[in-house]
């Protein structure tokens, strides 16, 4: 399995020479399996320079799976190339939002006043597919949904193949009302993954200004990494005002609290360009962030 991050921030695309290692664009993170099936996840405004390099290679088959429908997850949409391409198959995967299905709430996004071509007259084929708590398969992916507990919902995925497994898990707010049991569920839903890439977005000094926004301390997405047993933790949906310098405080903390429970656990922060290859639960291949 083969996993590529297009973009980690959140909330707001940002630009300028403090955001440069960690990029700023928003989620979008490419998954491959050994097979060749590509699946991308959420469209961002990282699904732009995804979807450029994607033209060189027209005529295949993407499967666009969204964890929900708020505007950073979707801003990039208009401008992914491959829905300009009538040789483009393009499958849709996302969970109602709220009222509406994604399909609709596509369609109202990418409309007049909002945007000058209307969704019904994109020339690729799009085929919508509704995700329930049920695995589903695409290809030799293996995709579980998890419930995020964040406002309006969504859901995060464990993908598998080959006995490696990969959790994703942005905008999820891990301790702000829960039911009773809930950090057992993310922890059995992580439990012993090769990599999760979780939100990570406010510090312990934040935190109170955002509460119940649906985003988690980066200490709480740790502790969770720790518990479940995971081997990686990415941190992920970074802060928009959160500068390179300031992230890189961020997980040198991030690693010393691994250190002092006695885990062994590799922690890092997800950025633009992070790329690793999953080969089975032992092995892999990893490029940092630039």
């Amino acid at each position: 399995m083969r996993i590529k991050c297009w973009g980690a921030r959140g909330s707001i695309p940002v630009s300028g020479t403090d955001f440069i290692r960690y990029g700023g664009d928003t989620s979008c993170v490419e998954v491959g399996s050994a097979k060749g099936d590509l699946v991308i996840l959420d469209a961002g405004t990282g699904i732009r320079a995804f979807g450029d390099q994607f033209a060189e290679a027209p005529g295949k088959v993407i499967h666009l799976v969204f964890t929900h429908a708020h505007i950073d997850h979707l801003v990039g949409f208009p401008y992914f190339r491959p829905i300009f391409d009538d040789r483009t198959t393009l499958h849709i995967y996302g969970a109602p939002c709220g009222a509406d299905s994604l399909e609709t709430a596509l369609r109202k996004f990418m409309r007049s006043p909002y945007f000058p071509v209307d969704f019904s007259a994109l020339p690729c084929e799009i085929i919508f597919h509704e995700v329930s708590a049920a695995p589903f398969m695409i290809g030799a992916l293996k995709l579980t949904p998890i419930r995020l507990n964040h406002p309006n919902g969504g859901c995060g995925y464990r993908i598998e193949e080959r006995g490696a497994a990969f959790v994703f898990l942005t905008d999820n707010e891990l301790e702000y009302g829960k039911p009773g049991g809930e950090t057992d569920y993310f922890e059995a839903m992580c439990k012993g993954a090769d990599l999760l890439m979780h939100d990570g977005e406010y510090t312990d000094k934040e935190y109170p200004l955002f509460e119940s926004w649906g985003h988690s301390r980066y200490t709480d997405a740790v502790k969770l990494a720790v518990a479940a047993k995971v081997k990686r933790l990415g941190l992920f949906h970074i802060n928009s005002r959160r500068t390179d310098k300031c992230m890189d405080a961020i997980v040198d903390d991030a690693k010393a609290i691994v250190k002092k429970c006695g885990a062994e656990l590799e922690c890092f922060g997800v950025g633009a360009g992070f790329e690793i290859e999953l080969q089975s639960n032992t092995q892999y291949k990893m490029k940092a962030s630039p």
